[in-house]
């Protein structure tokens, strides 16, 4: 019998043993989705919304215990936590608001008597989630794919099992059909057999390039629509004519968000040769400042969600040291339990360095010195990312300009740190992945957009 056990990262304290799905049983499980769909979809748009709205008070009655089990199990801290959850109640609320609206037929002039677009749901949408929102990756994809029609299938990540069970608890209590979301317990090497299966009609990734590369290969060789989100190496701008206190605190709230553990997190900080050493030494104030530990207590931060992934992290940047880069604060492993990594600056970051190339999935910031405006547009675009960026500047205009045209990403913000919110499409570009999720874009992603002619 294999099975997952957790272990808390702050504590490094065993937390549970779960028993995994067999292949049988996964089956099984696609099997019940598949007759749920019948149900799902024979389902008024008011009726799934009454449902939704009652998962978005589930959410609030019980983020306690919900926001509880992220701490434990991947290190978040509890108050950010809570966040999350107040956050997934939103987006189930968007949804249960606006689905009909955004899926209503169109009516298209043409010469037939009446032609229109509907947008119909699909079936099972298999979603392979990780672990660094365990509820919101979730929700935003869960939300919209119910309320369109279709039921929903969950593979998350091997350390928030508790969190996957929780996410299915809050729909079945909700009211839905039995098997309109449920979470199976597998490996990464049982999903190809999942997508393979011909009840599983698409599927949506959070997580690495490998990740959504082996995902979307599968699912490209059983001809299935698939949604990557995938990492980011998010460069964020400060001009010469920035606020540069408001810079300086974006940019740490920013990078040491989730303990540096977001897609979206900002990574390269992009500054002008002008303002360089006096932003710089406001962000290394506000980065020395920021107290980790104990997730539970008042900190910034908490650990890292293993330490294998915090030992990675400090490799990183090792490395870059090793290739010339300059440890401006931090860079080295505290001692004892859990864990934890120090905030950290690198300055004298450049091209072939881990610290410019790649993600790096921990509180450290690369800041980078650039002579003008159009130097930082170059590097902030040298990348083989596009998910989010961000430019800092008084001149609003100038910035939407550089924004909206010059910025090569999915997610661009001016004078704001990039952040989801589920009026508006978020995905990338390049390696951090195609579709989108949130708003109406999101919600069309896993729908047949069937044509209907009609003739007298």
């Amino acid at each position: 019998m294999s099975t997952i056990t957790t272990y808390n990262p702050a504590t490094e304290e065993k937390l549970a043993t779960y028993k995994m799905h067999t292949d049988d049983e996964v089956i099984d499980i696609i099997n019940d989705c598949h007759e749920a769909y019948a149900t799902q979809k024979s389902s008024t748009f008011s009726e799934r919304a009454i449902l939704m709205n009652r998962a978005a008070e589930i959410l609030e009655e019980r983020k306690e215990k919900y926001a509880q089990a992220m701490t434990e199990e991947m290190g978040k801290t509890y108050s950010s936590a809570i966040a999350e959850v107040e956050k997934c109640a939103w987006v189930c609320r968007y949804y249960a608001d606006n689905a009909e609206e955004f899926l209503k037929d169109e009516i298209i002039e043409t010469d037939a008597h009446k032609s229109l677009i509907s947008y119909r749901p699909i079936g099972i949408v298999l979603a392979v989630m990780p672990w660094n929102y365990p509820f919101w990756q979730v929700f935003r994809f869960a939300a919209p794919a119910l309320m369109a029609g279709n039921v929903g299938i969950l593979k998350h990540a091997s350390n928030v099992p508790k969190c996957a069970l929780q996410i299915e608890e809050v729909f079945r209590d909700a009211g839905f059909p039995k098997n309109a979301f449920r979470t199976l317990l597998i490996g990464s090497s049982q999903v190809k057999s999942v997508l393979e299966n011909k009840k599983v009609k698409a599927a949506t990734l959070t997580g690495s390039g490998p990740a959504g590369s082996a995902v979307a290969s599968t699912a490209g060789a059983q001809i299935k629509k698939t949604v990557l989100e995938l990492g980011g190496s998010d460069p964020y701008l400060i001009l010469e004519d920035a606020d540069l206190d408001h810079a300086a605190d974006q940019c740490m709230q920013s990078r040491l968000l989730n303990a540096g553990q977001s897609c979206i997190g900002a990574k390269r900080f992009i500054v002008l040769d002008e303002v360089y050493e006096e932003f710089l030494e406001k962000f290394t104030t506000k980065m020395k400042s920021a107290k980790y530990g104990d997730p539970k207590s008042d900190v910034k931060f908490g650990p890292l969600a293993r330490k294998d992934l915090r030992d990675e992290v400090h490799g990183q940047v090792l490395k870059s040291v090793q290739k010339g880069a300059t440890l401006h604060l931090g860079g080295s492993l505290p001692t004892g339990k859990g864990a934890f990594y120090p905030p950290t600056i690198l300055t004298n970051v450049k091209p072939g360095m881990p610290a410019y190339e790649e993600e790096i999935f921990g509180p450290i910031a690369s800041v980078i010195k650039v002579k003008d405006e159009a130097e930082a547009i170059k590097v902030a675009n040298d990348t083989e990312f596009g998910l989010g960026a961000c430019v800092f500047t008084k001149d609003i205009k100038r910035g939407e300009d550089i924004a909206k045209n010059k910025l090569e990403a999915g997610c661009c913000f001016v004078n704001q740190f990039v952040k989801s919110d589920p009026r508006i499409p978020f995905g990338g570009i390049n390696t951090s992945g195609y579709g989108r999720e949130l708003s109406y874009y999101g919600i069309r992603e896993f729908v047949n957009i069937k044509s209907v002619w009609i003739e007298e």
